[in-house]
């Protein structure tokens, strides 16, 4: 990716998900308010995928995902934060390329295992420099008709 990562936690710290004893169960140091910590349902890494769409067109623009510490930036500071699984890091959406996402809403799936984060995009919002991470990257696929 070409995003810098947003500002870690303390050196040696570990990510607010990381502290919980299993995938799902809420966190001991969640950043988050107590009823949302206890709605979502992490995977092993104690991370839940973020859906990103821009809020007036309903356009899918990307998928990244987000521990506690990640969502509670996120709705807390008007600006997408995401943690890196491959970095084990921090980074916020547009910090050295511009192309900034603000947030608009944050809604929380039935099952509490995925979020949909509406927002207003600033430029590309793929790192390959695409209006979304989809484009130009479908697949031939057999449609269906409703009877």
């Amino acid at each position: 990716m070409s995003e810098q990562p947003a500002p870690s936690p303390t050196p040696g710290s570990a990510p607010a998900a990381a502290v919980g004893t299993a995938a799902g169960d809420r966190p001991s140091a969640s950043p988050l308010p107590a009823e949302i910590a206890a709605a979502l349902k992490r995977d092993g890494a104690g991370l839940v995928a973020a859906i990103v769409q821009q809020h007036d067109t309903d356009e899918v623009l990307m998928l990244g995902w987000m521990d506690d510490e990640a969502l509670s930036r996120t709705m807390t500071t008007g600006r997408v934060t995401f943690y890196s699984r491959s970095r084990q890091e921090y980074w916020r959406k547009g910090d050295t390329s511009g192309h900034v996402q603000w947030v608009k809403s944050v809604a929380l799936d039935c099952d509490g295992d995925a979020l949909l984060v509406r927002v207003d995009q600033v430029g590309a919002a793929c790192h390959t420099g695409t209006r979304t991470c989809f484009d130009g990257r479908g697949l031939d696929v057999v449609t269906g008709t409703a009877e």
